[in-house]
Protein backbone atom coordinates (compact mmCIF):
# COMPACT_ATOMS: atom_id res chain seq x y z
CA UNK A 1 0.00 0.00 0.00
CA UNK A 2 2.92 2.58 0.97
CA UNK A 3 4.48 1.98 -2.66
CA UNK A 4 0.95 2.39 -4.28
CA UNK A 5 0.80 5.67 -2.30
CA UNK A 6 4.14 6.69 -3.38
CA UNK A 7 3.37 5.95 -6.61
CA UNK A 8 0.11 8.23 -6.76
CA UNK A 9 2.06 11.07 -4.82
CA UNK A 10 5.06 11.06 -7.49
CA UNK A 11 2.52 10.93 -10.38
CA UNK A 12 0.29 14.02 -9.23
CA UNK A 13 3.48 15.88 -8.57
CA UNK A 14 4.55 15.39 -12.26
CA UNK A 15 1.35 16.35 -13.14
CA UNK A 16 1.04 20.11 -11.44
CA UNK A 17 4.75 20.66 -12.35
CA UNK A 18 3.87 20.34 -15.91
CA UNK A 19 0.33 22.49 -15.03
CA UNK A 20 3.10 24.87 -13.67
CA UNK A 21 5.34 24.73 -17.26
CA UNK A 22 2.35 25.04 -19.21
CA UNK A 23 1.00 28.49 -17.42
CA UNK A 24 4.15 29.69 -17.56
CA UNK A 25 4.60 29.49 -20.86
CA UNK A 26 1.42 31.24 -21.87
CA UNK A 27 2.49 33.56 -19.09
CA UNK A 28 0.09 33.21 -16.55
CA UNK A 29 0.81 32.75 -12.68
CA UNK A 30 1.20 36.09 -12.27
CA UNK A 31 3.97 39.04 -12.07
CA UNK A 32 3.99 39.89 -8.53
CA UNK A 33 6.88 38.43 -6.28
CA UNK A 34 5.60 35.10 -4.95
CA UNK A 35 2.09 35.30 -7.14
CA UNK A 36 0.48 36.35 -3.57
CA UNK A 37 -1.40 39.41 -5.90
CA UNK A 38 -3.12 36.40 -7.56
CA UNK A 39 -7.04 37.44 -6.95
CA UNK A 40 -7.82 33.34 -6.80
CA UNK A 41 -5.26 33.30 -4.27
CA UNK A 42 -6.50 35.82 -2.04
CA UNK A 43 -8.47 34.96 1.38
CA UNK A 44 -11.50 36.64 2.15
CA UNK A 45 -9.58 38.55 4.70
CA UNK A 46 -7.08 40.51 2.02
CA UNK A 47 -4.33 39.25 3.20
CA UNK A 48 -2.64 35.55 3.69
CA UNK A 49 -1.46 35.29 7.29
CA UNK A 50 -0.55 32.25 9.06
CA UNK A 51 -2.56 32.02 12.49
CA UNK A 52 -1.07 31.33 16.15
CA UNK A 53 -3.67 31.11 18.97
CA UNK A 54 -2.85 30.61 22.73
CA UNK A 55 -5.22 30.27 25.60
CA UNK A 56 -8.33 27.97 26.93
CA UNK A 57 -10.93 26.17 26.00
CA UNK A 58 -12.68 28.94 24.06
CA UNK A 59 -10.05 28.91 21.16
CA UNK A 60 -9.20 25.12 21.67
CA UNK A 61 -9.10 23.41 18.39
CA UNK A 62 -9.25 19.81 19.29
CA UNK A 63 -6.52 19.13 22.25
CA UNK A 64 -8.90 16.66 23.49
CA UNK A 65 -10.40 15.47 20.29
CA UNK A 66 -8.57 11.71 20.19
CA UNK A 67 -11.24 11.17 22.69
CA UNK A 68 -13.80 13.16 22.83
CA UNK A 69 -14.47 12.28 19.11
CA UNK A 70 -15.20 8.95 20.33
CA UNK A 71 -19.11 10.59 21.23
CA UNK A 72 -18.82 13.15 18.36
CA UNK A 73 -17.21 15.74 20.51
CA UNK A 74 -13.59 17.44 20.48
CA UNK A 75 -13.90 20.90 20.77
CA UNK A 76 -15.81 22.86 23.57
CA UNK A 77 -18.68 24.27 21.85
CA UNK A 78 -21.51 23.06 19.33
CA UNK A 79 -19.44 20.09 17.35
CA UNK A 80 -18.68 19.24 15.19
CA UNK A 81 -18.79 23.19 14.41
CA UNK A 82 -15.54 25.17 14.89
CA UNK A 83 -14.31 27.70 17.36
CA UNK A 84 -13.17 30.95 16.69
CA UNK A 85 -9.92 31.21 15.60
CA UNK A 86 -10.78 28.36 13.23
CA UNK A 87 -12.71 30.99 11.78
CA UNK A 88 -10.35 33.31 11.73
CA UNK A 89 -7.81 31.21 10.47
CA UNK A 90 -9.99 30.20 7.57
CA UNK A 91 -10.51 34.05 6.71
CA UNK A 92 -7.18 34.58 6.41
CA UNK A 93 -6.08 31.77 4.14
CA UNK A 94 -5.19 29.73 6.84
CA UNK A 95 -5.90 25.99 8.54
CA UNK A 96 -5.76 25.84 12.38
CA UNK A 97 -4.59 22.65 13.10
CA UNK A 98 -4.16 21.31 17.38
CA UNK A 99 -0.22 21.83 18.44
CA UNK A 100 -0.37 19.13 20.83
CA UNK A 101 -3.19 16.27 21.74
CA UNK A 102 -4.27 13.93 24.03
CA UNK A 103 -4.89 10.58 24.02
CA UNK A 104 -6.40 7.59 26.61
CA UNK A 105 -2.73 7.40 27.92
CA UNK A 106 -3.37 11.07 29.26
CA UNK A 107 -0.40 12.54 28.11
CA UNK A 108 0.52 15.71 25.86
CA UNK A 109 1.33 14.35 22.41
CA UNK A 110 2.88 16.95 19.89
CA UNK A 111 1.61 17.55 16.66
CA UNK A 112 2.23 19.83 13.97
CA UNK A 113 -0.72 22.48 13.96
CA UNK A 114 0.29 25.92 15.91
CA UNK A 115 -3.32 26.04 18.22
CA UNK A 116 -1.94 25.74 21.28
CA UNK A 117 -4.75 26.77 23.26
CA UNK A 118 -6.54 24.37 25.64
CA UNK A 119 -9.11 23.37 27.32
CA UNK A 120 -8.95 24.24 31.33
CA UNK A 121 -5.51 26.41 30.97
CA UNK A 122 -5.22 29.62 33.18
CA UNK A 123 -2.76 32.26 32.46
CA UNK A 124 0.26 30.46 34.66
CA UNK A 125 -1.19 28.16 37.12
CA UNK A 126 0.21 24.61 36.96
CA UNK A 127 -2.51 21.86 36.13
CA UNK A 128 -2.11 20.06 39.12
CA UNK A 129 -3.62 22.38 41.39
CA UNK A 130 -7.19 22.65 39.61
CA UNK A 131 -9.69 19.21 38.78
CA UNK A 132 -10.68 20.09 35.55
CA UNK A 133 -11.82 17.00 34.20
CA UNK A 134 -9.13 14.97 35.69
CA UNK A 135 -11.20 11.78 35.20
CA UNK A 136 -10.99 12.17 31.41
CA UNK A 137 -8.05 14.03 30.40
CA UNK A 138 -5.85 14.20 33.67
CA UNK A 139 -4.10 17.26 34.51
CA UNK A 140 -2.17 18.04 31.55
CA UNK A 141 -3.18 21.27 30.52
CA UNK A 142 -0.38 23.42 30.14
CA UNK A 143 -1.18 27.10 30.97
CA UNK A 144 -0.42 29.60 28.58
CA UNK A 145 3.18 31.04 29.35
CA UNK A 146 4.19 27.33 29.15
CA UNK A 147 2.15 27.42 25.81
CA UNK A 148 4.37 30.38 24.49
CA UNK A 149 7.64 28.86 25.69
CA UNK A 150 6.63 25.79 23.97
CA UNK A 151 6.08 27.64 20.64
CA UNK A 152 9.26 29.34 20.75
CA UNK A 153 11.22 26.08 21.81
CA UNK A 154 10.01 24.56 18.74
CA UNK A 155 10.17 27.79 15.96
CA UNK A 156 12.36 29.92 18.17
CA UNK A 157 10.85 33.38 16.72
CA UNK A 158 7.54 34.52 15.74
CA UNK A 159 7.53 36.58 11.72
CA UNK A 160 5.18 39.18 10.18
CA UNK A 161 3.28 36.55 8.12
CA UNK A 162 2.02 35.76 11.46
CA UNK A 163 -1.44 36.50 13.38
CA UNK A 164 -0.66 35.79 16.89
CA UNK A 165 -4.44 35.27 18.79
CA UNK A 166 -4.31 35.56 22.97
CA UNK A 167 -7.55 34.72 24.74
CA UNK A 168 -7.17 33.66 28.32
CA UNK A 169 -8.01 34.56 31.77
CA UNK A 170 -11.77 33.16 32.02
CA UNK A 171 -10.47 30.08 34.09
CA UNK A 172 -8.50 32.73 36.67
CA UNK A 173 -11.71 34.52 36.83
CA UNK A 174 -13.56 31.26 37.35
CA UNK A 175 -11.51 29.50 39.96
CA UNK A 176 -10.32 32.82 42.02
CA UNK A 177 -13.45 32.21 44.72
CA UNK A 178 -14.41 35.70 46.21
CA UNK A 179 -12.92 38.80 47.30
CA UNK A 180 -10.48 39.39 49.14
CA UNK A 181 -8.87 36.86 48.24
CA UNK A 182 -9.91 36.59 44.70
CA UNK A 183 -8.88 40.10 43.81
CA UNK A 184 -5.34 39.32 44.07
CA UNK A 185 -5.52 35.58 42.20
CA UNK A 186 -7.19 37.88 39.33
CA UNK A 187 -4.63 40.65 39.29
CA UNK A 188 -1.93 38.78 39.62
CA UNK A 189 -3.29 36.60 36.12
CA UNK A 190 -4.06 39.97 34.35
CA UNK A 191 -0.62 41.22 34.88
CA UNK A 192 1.37 37.66 33.91
CA UNK A 193 -0.71 37.45 30.81
CA UNK A 194 0.51 41.69 30.08
CA UNK A 195 4.07 40.28 30.88
CA UNK A 196 3.01 37.02 28.15
CA UNK A 197 2.04 39.20 25.74
CA UNK A 198 5.05 41.17 25.69
CA UNK A 199 7.31 38.43 25.44
CA UNK A 200 5.22 37.33 22.37
CA UNK A 201 5.70 40.80 21.05
CA UNK A 202 9.91 40.81 21.66
CA UNK A 203 10.04 37.44 20.07
CA UNK A 204 8.77 38.90 16.49
CA UNK A 205 5.28 39.08 16.82
CA UNK A 206 4.30 42.08 14.46
CA UNK A 207 0.15 41.28 14.07
CA UNK A 208 -0.95 40.51 18.57
CA UNK A 209 -4.61 40.04 19.01
CA UNK A 210 -5.34 39.91 22.67
CA UNK A 211 -8.79 39.82 24.21
CA UNK A 212 -9.98 40.54 27.24
CA UNK A 213 -11.76 38.13 29.19
CA UNK A 214 -15.65 38.13 29.12
CA UNK A 215 -18.50 39.10 31.06
CA UNK A 216 -18.44 35.45 32.88
CA UNK A 217 -21.44 36.50 35.32
CA UNK A 218 -23.63 36.67 32.37
CA UNK A 219 -22.87 32.82 31.21
CA UNK A 220 -25.77 30.16 32.56
CA UNK A 221 -23.14 29.09 34.67
CA UNK A 222 -23.14 32.90 36.31
CA UNK A 223 -26.98 32.83 36.60
CA UNK A 224 -26.96 29.70 38.76
CA UNK A 225 -24.95 31.14 40.99
CA UNK A 226 -26.49 31.64 44.72
CA UNK A 227 -25.68 35.79 43.52
CA UNK A 228 -26.64 35.72 39.82
CA UNK A 229 -23.12 36.27 38.49
CA UNK A 230 -22.19 39.24 40.06
CA UNK A 231 -18.88 38.15 41.48
CA UNK A 232 -17.81 37.06 38.24
CA UNK A 233 -18.98 39.79 36.80
CA UNK A 234 -16.95 41.80 39.24
CA UNK A 235 -13.68 39.44 39.09
CA UNK A 236 -14.37 39.96 34.66
CA UNK A 237 -13.69 43.35 35.58
CA UNK A 238 -10.93 43.33 37.19
CA UNK A 239 -8.69 41.39 35.16
CA UNK A 240 -9.67 43.46 32.08
CA UNK A 241 -8.61 46.78 33.78
CA UNK A 242 -5.55 45.19 35.34
CA UNK A 243 -4.85 43.53 31.90
CA UNK A 244 -5.24 46.96 30.40
CA UNK A 245 -3.67 48.84 33.32
CA UNK A 246 -0.39 46.22 32.68
CA UNK A 247 0.15 46.54 28.86
CA UNK A 248 -0.25 50.04 28.68
CA UNK A 249 2.38 50.30 31.38
CA UNK A 250 4.52 47.75 29.62
CA UNK A 251 4.37 50.18 26.53
CA UNK A 252 2.01 47.18 24.68
CA UNK A 253 -1.30 49.14 23.65
CA UNK A 254 0.07 50.53 20.45
CA UNK A 255 1.98 47.12 19.92
CA UNK A 256 -1.02 44.45 19.94
CA UNK A 257 -4.90 44.82 18.48
CA UNK A 258 -7.35 45.06 21.71
CA UNK A 259 -10.26 43.41 21.46
CA UNK A 260 -13.20 43.82 23.76
CA UNK A 261 -15.18 40.54 24.34
CA UNK A 262 -16.73 41.66 27.58
CA UNK A 263 -18.76 44.60 25.55
CA UNK A 264 -19.33 42.04 22.94
CA UNK A 265 -20.73 39.42 24.83
CA UNK A 266 -23.19 41.91 26.86
CA UNK A 267 -24.46 43.62 24.08
CA UNK A 268 -24.93 39.52 22.57
CA UNK A 269 -26.82 38.74 25.30
CA UNK A 270 -28.93 42.33 25.38
CA UNK A 271 -29.61 41.96 21.68
CA UNK A 272 -30.16 38.19 20.97
CA UNK A 273 -32.85 38.20 18.28
CA UNK A 274 -31.69 40.70 16.55
CA UNK A 275 -28.33 38.80 16.22
CA UNK A 276 -30.60 35.42 15.15
CA UNK A 277 -30.50 33.71 18.59
CA UNK A 278 -34.57 32.42 19.84
CA UNK A 279 -32.44 31.75 23.13
CA UNK A 280 -29.94 33.84 24.58
CA UNK A 281 -28.04 32.88 28.03
CA UNK A 282 -31.00 31.12 29.68
CA UNK A 283 -29.79 27.74 28.77
CA UNK A 284 -27.76 25.89 26.76
CA UNK A 285 -27.73 24.08 23.65
CA UNK A 286 -26.24 20.74 24.59
CA UNK A 287 -28.66 18.38 26.65
CA UNK A 288 -27.34 18.33 29.96
CA UNK A 289 -28.86 14.47 30.54
CA UNK A 290 -27.46 13.44 27.10
CA UNK A 291 -24.03 15.46 26.97
CA UNK A 292 -21.52 13.33 28.89
CA UNK A 293 -19.97 15.59 31.73
CA UNK A 294 -22.55 18.23 30.89
CA UNK A 295 -19.24 19.43 28.86
CA UNK A 296 -19.50 20.94 25.35
CA UNK A 297 -16.36 18.96 24.52
CA UNK A 298 -18.67 15.68 24.26
CA UNK A 299 -21.20 17.64 22.53
CA UNK A 300 -23.13 16.81 18.86
CA UNK A 301 -25.86 16.83 17.48
CA UNK A 302 -27.20 13.92 18.94
CA UNK A 303 -27.24 15.47 22.17
CA UNK A 304 -28.41 18.88 21.08
CA UNK A 305 -31.80 20.28 22.71
CA UNK A 306 -33.13 20.86 19.22
CA UNK A 307 -31.68 19.76 15.95
CA UNK A 308 -30.68 23.70 15.16
CA UNK A 309 -29.51 24.77 18.70
CA UNK A 310 -26.17 25.24 17.42
CA UNK A 311 -27.51 28.08 15.75
CA UNK A 312 -30.19 29.55 17.92
CA UNK A 313 -28.91 28.79 20.98
CA UNK A 314 -26.21 31.46 22.41
CA UNK A 315 -24.19 29.09 24.49
CA UNK A 316 -23.82 25.47 23.87
CA UNK A 317 -23.22 24.13 27.97
CA UNK A 318 -22.97 26.61 30.74
CA UNK A 319 -19.83 28.48 29.93
CA UNK A 320 -18.69 27.71 26.22
CA UNK A 321 -20.67 29.43 22.86
CA UNK A 322 -22.18 27.76 20.36
CA UNK A 323 -21.32 27.44 16.43
CA UNK A 324 -23.19 30.53 15.61
CA UNK A 325 -21.61 32.63 18.73
CA UNK A 326 -18.20 31.58 17.88
CA UNK A 327 -18.79 32.36 13.95
CA UNK A 328 -20.07 36.18 15.05
CA UNK A 329 -17.28 36.48 17.04
CA UNK A 330 -14.78 35.85 14.39
CA UNK A 331 -16.64 38.11 12.31
CA UNK A 332 -16.03 40.55 14.97
CA UNK A 333 -12.44 40.37 15.11
CA UNK A 334 -11.85 40.51 12.09
CA UNK A 335 -13.24 43.64 11.67
CA UNK A 336 -11.05 44.95 14.95
CA UNK A 337 -7.97 43.38 12.51
CA UNK A 338 -9.10 45.27 10.08
CA UNK A 339 -9.51 48.47 11.55
CA UNK A 340 -5.68 48.66 12.67
CA UNK A 341 -5.02 48.30 9.07
CA UNK A 342 -4.26 45.14 7.89
CA UNK A 343 -6.22 43.38 5.49
CA UNK A 344 -10.13 44.03 5.44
Amino acid sequence: MLAIEYRVRCAISALLVTLVALLAACGGGGGGSGGSGSATNTPPGGVQLQVVSFGDSLSDVGTYAPIASAVGGGRFTTNPGQVWAQDVAQYYGDTLNAAYTIGFDHKLSAQSGLGYAEGGSTVATPANQYDFLSDVIGNIEMPVNQQVSSYLSAHGTFNSGQLVLVWAGANDVLRAGTPPAATATVQTAASTLAQVVGQIVQSGATHVVVVNVPNVGLSPKGRAASDGGANLTQLSQLFNATLNGALQANGLQGKVIEVDSYAWVTQLIANFQANGFTVSNTAQACDASKTPDNTSLFCSPATYVAPNADQTYIFADDLHPTTRTHALFAQYVEQQIAASGLGH
